[in-house]
């Protein structure tokens, strides 16, 4: 009678005291979303770049041929009508360019053309923000403009990533300079913040630009091996490398 009495009182969903194990739905359901979830995460960056090379890659063929190019009169109807002529055309453009600024004469012209650009109304702010842009890309120094560090932002207590894009004297006469640190919004560096920070207000940090922007485009889930937490035993585990 107890035996009997125990069994009935047990409670549902469970197999002699121990939890019931999943069934076979359950089990094949979790792996089916796993799996999922696995090729979700392999295919939307190979999705991304291909979308991304195919955006620049027409746009630049686009230029040459399509219905608005500049040579579709000529080539439209022959051999050199085929997909990507515009961007064999653009490199060889930009090569031959490449080669006329490398002669003297090409330096030249170059001057020319900043001396007269840098004068015009309206124009010349356009054109000093993109030459200084492309200069900071070229320069020999342009290391000093890649520093990443973390600087307190937006307020006390609170460290955000940073990328030094410049130095300039600071307006309280302390004898100390001013960085100018650009803080990148996540996942869009595109956009962010700008601060001018006392040298001696930055954090200097050994990432790369390259590890930085994968923290920033990852929002934070993907960290370089030195900055991550092993994970303890009874506390969560927060995302890692």
């Amino acid at each position: 009678m107890n035996n009997g009495r125990d069994q009935s009182q047990s409670e549902p969903g469970s197999n002699n005291g121990s939890p019931l194990r999943p069934s076979y739905y359950q089990r094949g359901e979790r792996h089916f979303w796993r799996r999922i979830a696995a090729g979700f995460f392999v295919l939307v960056p190979l999705l991304a770049t291909f979308l991304v090379i195919r955006l620049v890659f027409g746009y630049v063929d686009g230029i040459f041929r399509g219905d608005t190019g500049l040579l579709t009169r000529w080539i439209e109807g022959t051999p050199l009508d085929f997909p990507g002529v515009g961007v064999a055309l653009t490199l060889g453009l930009l090569y031959i360019i490449g080669l006329l600024v490398a002669a003297e004469a090409g330096r030249r012209a170059v001057g020319w053309q900043n001396a007269v650009l840098s004068r015009i109304p309206v124009v010349k702010s356009i054109y000093g923000v993109a030459k200084q842009a492309t200069d900071s890309l070229v320069s020999p120094s342009g290391h000093q403009f890649s520093r990443v560090v973390f600087t307190e932002w937006p307020r006390e207590g609170f460290l955000a990533l940073g990328f030094i894009t410049g130095r300039c004297p600071s307006p309280r006469d302390d004898g100390l300079n001013m960085l100018v640190v650009y803080i990148p919004t996540v996942p869009n560096p595109t956009s962010g913040n700008l601060a001018f920070v006392s040298e001696n207000k930055v954090i200097e940090t050994k990432l790369t630009v390259e590890e930085a922007m994968k923290i920033v485009f990852s929002g934070g889930m993907v960290l370089p091996e030195d900055m991550a937490v092993k994970h303890l035993p009874g506390q969560p585990n927060l995302p890692g490398p």
